[in-house]
């Protein structure tokens, strides 16, 4: 294995972080909190229309408070979106509230609003609405946002956007992570753009989000000597991250035209392969296209997702497969769960056969074609 590795996603530098960084040096403002805190929270939120952003430690600190906002407590249930990372599903459990899954449809891989539908009039006939719905816009695709606002809105309960993998992305023109009371953002090394770590949480509520930066803050009371009257965290970013994070959105734009470049050269190279479908883009959407995901159809392929990723990974090259559901994660064992049907559990048939290639926005043309050469030489194998 002499060739060098792929990555599925890693960092791109934007060649700005310098000049934030060096100034906050300067400055001395390297603790939490400080200007590049102060812009990069007001320049995500101008990018995504907004009114207040707080920056955090990361997207599930950001999630966990949005929850503590929404009301959630021990013994409430919380929806969530079951094709998910784990840190979706997380915070529920800090509060010890319950989660519920539900799945997803083929159509945009994200939650199922029919799923949903059913489980809030379920929970509704019983008197035991969930204080929120986490819905997950899944490598960069919306989910189906006006059905899925429209059920919370008529049943009242909060929404909650992970927007964590779709910062870029849109549905019908608006920005992903602004439909929900909060929409929720993660800055990891691997998302489309990074702060090294860390996470935004937004909302159009002033008053929520001088909260969320007050429960972060460790809840200090106004006083002139250290007053608490009740749990805090410390959640903060760090000015030196911020600092980073605004050099990564200058050119966010960018990273979007070329995940979606890396998605198109997959496309048009594999989409005549036998057996092989990608994760498609829901009509009036626009997906950044974090990670190129796709299915393969082991009967039609003649090869396995399994198959391939061990290929993959003898040429040196990281892939993934789909996330597993959250409902058969043994951390959530017994948890209740709403498929799309009683005969279809699309999350499932994802996970099983669903695969993440590397996606790089600074992948050359030779490492992507390296991938390429690896996938269609199983369809070579197939016709010999």
């Amino acid at each position: 294995m002499s060739s060098k590795k792929i990555y599925l996603s890693p960092p791109h530098l934007s060649g700005y972080e310098l000049n934030f960084i060096t100034d906050a040096l300067k400055s001395n403002w390297v603790a939490p909190l400080g200007p590049n805190v102060d812009g990069f929270e007001k320049e995500l939120a101008d990018y995504l229309g907004v009114r207040n952003a707080a920056a955090l430690s990361s997207g599930t600190a950001a999630i966990h408070l949005a929850l503590i906002l929404s009301g959630v407590k021990e013994g409430d249930t919380v929806f969530c979106s079951t094709l998910t990372f784990v840190a979706s599903a997380n915070p529920i459990l800090y509060e010890k509230a319950r989660p519920v899954f539900i799945d997803s449809d083929r159509e945009s891989w994200n939650m199922c609003p029919q799923a949903l539908e059913r489980a809030l009039t379920e929970a509704y006939h019983i008197g035991r609405l969930p204080k929120a719905v986490i819905v997950v816009n899944l490598y960069g695709q919306m989910a189906k946002m006006e059905e899925i606002t429209y059920l919370c809105h008529k049943f009242r309960v909060p929404l909650i956007e992970d927007a964590a993998e779709s910062l870029g992305s849109t549905y019908n023109m608006r920005p992903g992570g602004t439909f929900g009371s909060f929409g929720v953002f993660s800055f990891n090394g691997n998302k489309i753009i990074t702060t090294s770590g860390g996470g935004m949480l937004t909302s159009n509520s002033t008053s929520a989000i001088n909260k969320a930066r007050f429960l972060a803050t460790q809840s200090k009371d106004q006083a002139l000597h250290y007053q608490h009257s009740e749990v805090g965290f410390n959640y903060r970013m760090s000015n030196l991250s911020a600092g980073v994070g605004r050099a990564q959105l200058l050119v966010l734009n960018d990273r979007v035209k070329a995940k979606r470049a890396v998605f198109n050269k997959y496309y048009n190279e594999l989409a005549g392969v036998p057996g092989i479908e990608f994760m498609p883009e829901l009509a009036g959407t626009m997906s950044n296209r974090w990670l190129t995901a796709l299915t393969v159809n082991e009967k039609q392929a003649g090869f396995s997702n399994l198959t391939l990723l061990k290929s993959l990974a003898k040429e040196n090259i990281e892939a993934r497969p789909v996330w597993k559901p959250l409902h058969l994660q043994p951390l959530f064992e017994g948890a209740e769960y709403y498929p799309h049907s009683k005969e279809l559990s699309v999350s499932e048939e994802l996970f099983n056969s669903g695969i993440c290639l590397p996606s790089g926005t600074n992948m050359s043309d030779e490492d992507q074609q390296r991938v390429i050469d690896c996938i269609k030489s199983h369809v070579q194998v197939k016709a010999v």
